[in-house]
C-alpha cells in the first residue's frame, strides 16, 4: 500500500475522477508525488523508467482535463504508460509490473478500461486513435480522442500514413495528437525529422508571433483568418525548413515545455475546444526529475531493481557472453575480414549489440530509426549492388517488415543476412515481445535458409554460414546467455542443412531445434533416446531423417516456437512427402499468446521445462521407462 504520509495527495487518488476533484493549484504537487512514487516503485522491482518520468506532467494534465475513460487516451509504445497506470487504479499493484500475474509492462485492454488500445510496438497510436474518432463520430458520440506519441515513435512510416489520412479527411475528424518530443528512442533519435523538429523547437520568435496572431484574428474560419493561415505557411518557411504537420492538414501548436504544468493545462484547455485534427508539440526530458536518469537516458530507459540514492550499479556478470554480445563481436570480426559487410538496425543499437560496430565502422553502420520495413528493403537495395548487408533485428520487430522480407528480399533471392535476436520466449516483456512465431513465418518463405543455434559457438558459426551463403539467410537466437560453450577463434562455417547427432539411443529420436537442446540431452540420457541438434530449420537434414526413420519407431520435435507451422511441422511434412509414417510428438508453444512472467515460468506453463517434456514423452511411449531384458538381467 502507498505511504500516505510520504504521498498524501497521491494516496487519495484511486482513479482519474479523484484527480479531477483536486484544485488546479495543487496539481504540481500531485505531479511531484507521482514522480517520487514512480522512482520508488520502479527502483524496487525494475521496469521501464526514463520515459515515464518524462511524461509525469503530461499524464496529470490529460487525466485532469479529459473525462477518461469515456474520452480516449491512446499511448504509443507503452514505455511512457507507468504514470498513467498509477493514476488509473493500479497504484498499489504497480510494483508487480512484468511479474507473473502482475501489472503488464504495456497498456493492455484486458487489464483496465483506461487502457484503450493494447501496445508494445511503436507508432500505432495515431492510426488507432483515428479509428476511434471516426467510429465515435459516426455513432454521434462527441468523446475526445487523444494519441500520445513519443519515445522515437514518430520516426516510423505508419505514423505518417495515419497523419496523411487524418489530415485529408472530410469531414475532419476530431483528433488531438500529442507529440512528446524527448529526442530519444532507446538510443538517440536519428534522421531528418529529428533535425526538423529541432529547428522548430528553436524558433521561439515564430511561435510567439503565431500565438499573438491567433488572438488578433479570432475565428479561424473567417476569410481574413484563412488568408493569414496560408500566408503564415509561406512565411514560416523563412524560419524552419518544413511545415510538415500543417501541410498534412493538422493545426500545429507548439513547441511548449512539457514539464510546465500550468502552461500545459492552459494550452490543452484551448485545444480541447477546437474541432478537427490538432497536433500539440511538447518538449520533455527523458528521466526528468531523477538526475542520474537525465544524465544517462540510454542506461535508464529500462532498469532492474536499484537503490535510488545510489543509482544503477554494474553487477558482476556470469562470465558467459550473451547471444547479443556474440553477434556484436562477430559483426566486427566479419567486418574486418569483409569490406562489403554493412550493418543495419531499426533503432536498436544497444538492444541488438551494435554499439561497438557503430564506433569501429561508422561508415558501414546504418540506424534507420523505427522503420523496420525500410530496414529490410534498404538491405535489399544494398545487396543489389554487391554489398553484404546484415539486418540486426528483434524477432517481433521483423514481423513489421514481413512483406519486404518476402517481396523485396526472398522473391529476388538477394544476399541479405538477418540476425534475429529475442527468438523464442523472452519472458517479462510479455506477448508483444515474444519471438514465438519466427520459425513458422520464416520456414514457409522460398529461398530462405533458417538456422537456430543451440549454443554460443554454434551461433557464431551460423552467422558466418549465413554471411557466406549467397542468398537470404536467418540466424534466430534467444535473449540472454547460452549453456557456456567456448567460442572458437576465426570465422568458421557449417555445412548447409547438416544436423549434429549428439547421442545414439534406441526406438525414439528427439529432434531439438535451438535453445532447448540441454533439456533434450538430459532427457535423452535418462530415456536412452537418440538426440539430434537439428541446427537448420530449413533446409532439414534429409539424409539423416531418412536414416533415423529406418531405425526408429517414433520422433519427438522440440522447439521454443509455435507448434503451428514450426520446425516440427517441417519434419512432419518431410516424412509425409517421403511416404513415411513414424509416430510423432510435437512439443512447442501452444496456440495462445503467452503472458508476461519469467522465462522459466513461461516455459513451465507451455510444457517445455524438463519435467513436462519428460512426462510428455513417457506418456506417448511408456515402454521407454520399462526395463529391457538386458537391463533386468544385469
Amino acid at each position: 500500500m502507498i505511504d500516505s504520509e510520504r504521498y498524501p495527495r497521491l494516496a487519495r487518488i484511486g482513479a482519474p475522477a479523484d484527480l479531477r476533484s483536486v484544485p488546479e493549484a495543487d496539481l504540481p504537487a500531485v505531479a511531484a508525488e507521482l514522480r517520487g512514487y514512480l522512482i520508488d516503485r520502479v527502483a524496487q522491482v525494475g521496469g521501464h523508467f526514463g520515459a515515464g518520468l518524462g511524461v509525469i506532467e503530461l499524464t496529470v494534465a490529460l487525466h485532469y482535463l479529459y473525462d477518461t475513460p469515456h474520452d480516449r487516451l491512446v499511448w504509443d509504445v507503452g514505455h511512457q504508460s507507468y504514470p498513467h497506470k498509477i493514476l488509473t487504479g493500479r497504484r498499489d499493484t504497480i510494483h508487480t509490473v512484468k511479474q507473473k500475474d502482475g501489472v503488464a509492462p504495456f497498456p493492455r485492454r484486458e487489464e483496465s478500461e483506461y487502457d484503450t488500445f493494447g501496445v508494445g510496438h511503436s507508432s500505432t497510436s495515431i492510426s488507432a486513435a483515428l479509428g476511434m474518432a471516426i467510429a465515435s463520430q459516426a455513432m454521434g458520440d462527441e468523446r475526445h480522442v487523444v494519441a500520445i506519441i513519443g519515445d522515437g515513435a514518430m520516426t516510423a512510416g505508419m505514423a505518417y500514413e495515419a497523419l496523411n489520412h487524418a489530415g485529408g479527411m472530410e469531414p475532419e475528424p476530431n483528433l488531438l495528437v500529442i507529440l512528446n518530443d524527448n529526442r530519444m528512442s532507446i538510443s538517440e533519435n536519428v534522421g531528418g525529422l529529428t533535425k526538423m523538429l529541432g529547428k522548430l523547437t528553436g524558433s521561439r520568435t515564430l511561435n510567439a508571433l503565431r500565438e499573438g496572431g491567433k488572438k488578433l484574428l479570432g475565428d479561424k474560419n473567417r476569410p481574413t483568418a484563412r488568408f493569414m493561415r496560408r500566408w503564415e505557411e509561406h512565411w514560416k518557411g523563412m524560419f524552419v525548413p518544413s511545415t510538415l504537420f500543417e501541410e498534412m492538414g493538422f493545426h500545429y501548436t507548439g513547441p511548449i515545455d512539457g514539464h510546465d504544468l500550468p502552461a500545459l493545462l492552459s494550452t490543452m484547455k484551448t485545444l480541447k475546444g477546437l474541432k478537427g485534427p490538432q497536433l500539440l508539440h511538447v518538449i520533455t526530458t527523458k528521466g526528468k526529475g531523477y538526475e542520474l536518469a537525465e544524465g544517462d537516458q540510454i542506461e535508464y530507459h529500462a532498469v532492474g531493481p536499484f537503490d535510488p540514492s545510489v543509482g544503477l550499479v554494474k553487477k558482476p556478470g556470469s562470465g558467459k557472453p550473451t547471444y547479443t554480445q556474440i553477434f556484436g563481436d562477430w559483426l566486427c570480426d566479419m567486418a574486418a575480414a569483409d569490406p562489403k559487410l554493412m550493418g543495419i538496425t531499426p533503432a536498436m543499437r544497444e538492444g541488438s549489440g551494435l554499439v561497438r560496430f557503430s564506433k569501429e565502422y561508422p561508415a558501414r553502420y546504418f540506424d534507420v530509426a523505427i522503420a523496420e520495413q525500410h530496414a529490410v528493403t534498404l538491405a535489399a537495395g544494398m545487396a543489389c549492388e554487391g554489398a553484404k548487408p546484415v539486418v540486426a533485428i528483434y524477432s517481433t520487430f521483423l514481423q513489421r517488415g514481413y512483406d519486404q522480407l518476402i517481396h523485396d528480399v526472398a522473391l529476388q533471392n538477394l544476399d541479405v543476412l538477418f540476425a534475429i535476436d529475442r527468438g523464442g520466449i523472452v519472458g517479462p516483456d510479455g506477448a508483444t515481445h515474444a519471438g514465438t512465431f519466427d520459425l513458422s513465418y520464416l520456414r514457409c518463405i522460398p529461398n530462405m535458409v533458417v538456422m537456430a543455434p543451440a549454443d554460443e559457438n554454434e551461433c557464431r558459426r551460423m552467422l558466418s554460414t549465413g554471411h557466406e551463403y549467397v542468398g537470404p539467410a536467418a540466424v534466430r537466437y534467444p535473449r540472454g546467455t547460452g549453456p557456456g560453450v567456448a567460442l572458437e577463434a576465426g570465422l568458421g562455417t557449417l555445412p548447409i542443412g547438416e544436423a549434429d547427432v549428439r547421442r545414439r539411443g534406441r526406438n525414439v529420436a528427439l529432434l531439438s531445434f535451438g535453445a532447448l537442446l540441454p533439456i533434450a540431452e538430459k532427457i535423452g540420457r535418462a530415456l536412452d533416446l537418440t538426440v539430434v541438434n537439428m541446427r537448420f530449420v530449413k533446409p532439414l537434414d534429409a539424409n539423416l531423417l531418412r536414416e533415423l526413420a529406418r531405425t526408429h519407431e517414433g520422433f519427438v520435435t522440440l522447439e521454443d516456437n509455435a507448434i503451428a507451422g514450426g520446425a516440427g511441422s517441417g519434419v512432419a511434412e518431410f516424412f509425409a512427402g517421403e511416404g513415411l509414417t513414424p509416430t510423432m510428438l510435437h512439443l512447442g508453444l501452444p496456440d495462445a499468446f503467452l503472458e508476461h512472467a519469467s522465462r522459466e515460468q513461461v516455459l513451465a506453463e507451455a510444457g517445455l521445462d524438463h519435467d513436462a517434456v519428460h512426462a510428455a514423452i513417457v506418456q506417448r511411449w511408456p515402454q521407454l521407462v520399462q526395463p529391457t531384458p538386458a537391463r533386468a538381467a544385469g
